[in-house]
């Protein structure tokens, strides 16, 4: 613990803030299971069983998208925050606002509206990948 730089706190809460919208995003997928009449096990509607297929696949997909970059997203922030701790922080905290935004808009039922402000997410996750590759070559030529 004494050779991590006291500022990757900073790093640690942003993941538990990333969990938080985790739990809310899985709440608003249960929500909408709830209200277009989609049970478990079932993951996606389909439209010839269900008139409300797309609102209710759009919900659900802009959480599993969210849970498919999730790994990458931990492993850049605690890799990359090694080194750069308070610009991984402020990656991640404009990745959670452009994850929320990016959730927001596919929930619409127009897959479009994902990227109004959910396209600074990427800026974010690649900002994210150049700090944990300066970790990496830092740990390589040290």
């Amino acid at each position: 613990m004494e050779s991590l730089p006291k500022e990757y706190g900073y790093v640690a809460i942003v993941l538990v803030l990333y969990c938080f919208l985790n739990f809310w995003m899985a709440a608003q997928v249960g929500a909408a299971r709830k209200k277009y009449k989609v049970f478990y096990p079932t993951m996606y509607a389909t439209e010839a069983e269900n008139k409300d297929a797309n609102l209710f696949n759009c919900v659900q997909r802009g959480h599993q998208h969210s849970l498919e970059m999730m790994p990458m997203f931990f492993m850049l922030m605690i890799l990359g925050g090694i080194r750069h701790p308070l610009i991984c922080a402020s990656l991640g905290f404009v990745y959670i606002i452009a994850r929320f935004f990016y959730f927001k808009g596919y929930s619409t039922g127009d897959p479009q509206k994902r990227f109004t402000i959910g396209r600074y997410g990427f800026v974010a996750f690649s900002g994210l990948m150049i700090c944990t590759i300066s970790f990496g070559v830092n740990m390589l030529i040290a």
